[in-house]
């Protein structure tokens, strides 16, 4: 691996880093050299991907943390500060959905949904940038989805979250870039996930899907990870407001 798509010295941290997209991403991080901070509401998963990413040599911190709650948020970045000094890579990954019509989707959903997969985002992110500021630069990466330019049906809350967090990205990266902040965005396909079994799940649904994605399959988890670490490098050092959709062509 060439110097500018390493990570080593750096310090990441990743939201929904238990399980999933966020597990990949967070063992792949750590495969490019970061130490790598992973949080979520439950510890037992937290707990075996930090046992992971020690295997490989690297440092790695479990925080058991409800990004909703801002509370939780400061106490995640002062433990990270403290234990590695920085934040270089903060991932926003943590996501939340229903798949409901918005016509059965319940007042409480919708703030659910916007709670986690926005106002979460805003609050951790301007906490790590206030720590990126002070050491004159780091990354923020959002995870989006395809539903932010194409919505779904059942998915109509969701997309709306998502579109909102492609234009919070555009936004964070606008204000934020003097002091050496690049924010992007990394938008999933229908991925492989426990998140969405309810739709890969389905035999005739999962061949209707991958039917309508020119590579003829719907991704992996580590699909998603080389775009992460992409962004998360040097070899990205002058792209920022930019969502790259990681979807096989759908």
């Amino acid at each position: 691996m060439t110097k500018e798509f390493t990570l080593n010295s750096k310090t990441a941290i990743v939201t929904g880093g238990g399980k999933g997209i966020g597990l990949a991403i967070a063992l792949g991080l750590a495969k490019a050299g970061a130490n790598v901070v992973v949080c979520s509401r439950t510890l037992p998963d937290l707990e075996g991907t930090s046992q992971e990413i020690e295997k490989m040599g690297r440092d790695s911190l479990a925080i058991v943390a409800d990004v909703t709650k801002k509370e939780d948020i400061e106490n995640l970045v002062v433990k990270t500060k403290e234990r590695f000094g920085s934040i270089d890579v903060l991932v926003n990954n943590a996501a939340t959905s229903y798949l409901r019509p918005l016509m059965k989707l319940r007042e409480e959903g919708w703030d659910s949904i916007f709670d986690t997969n926005l106002k979460a985002v805003f609050l951790l992110s301007r906490e790590a940038a206030k720590v990126m500021m002070e050491q004159k630069g780091g990354r923020i990466i959002n995870i989006t989805t395809v539903g932010a330019e194409k919505p779904e049906a059942g998915m109509g809350a969701y997309s709306a979250s998502k579109a909102g967090l492609k234009m919070l990205t555009k936004s964070m990266a606008l204000e934020w870039g003097r002091y050496n902040i690049n924010v992007n965005a990394v938008g999933p396909g229908l991925t492989k996930t426990e998140f969405s079994k309810p739709l890969w799940s389905n035999p005739d649904m999962l061949k209707k899907i991958s039917g309508g994605i020119p590579l003829g399959r719907i991704a992996e988890p580590g699909d998603i990870v080389g775009a992460v670490v992409f962004l998360a490098s040097d070899a990205a050092s002058y792209i920022t407001s930019q969502s790259i959709y990681v979807s096989g062509g759908a």
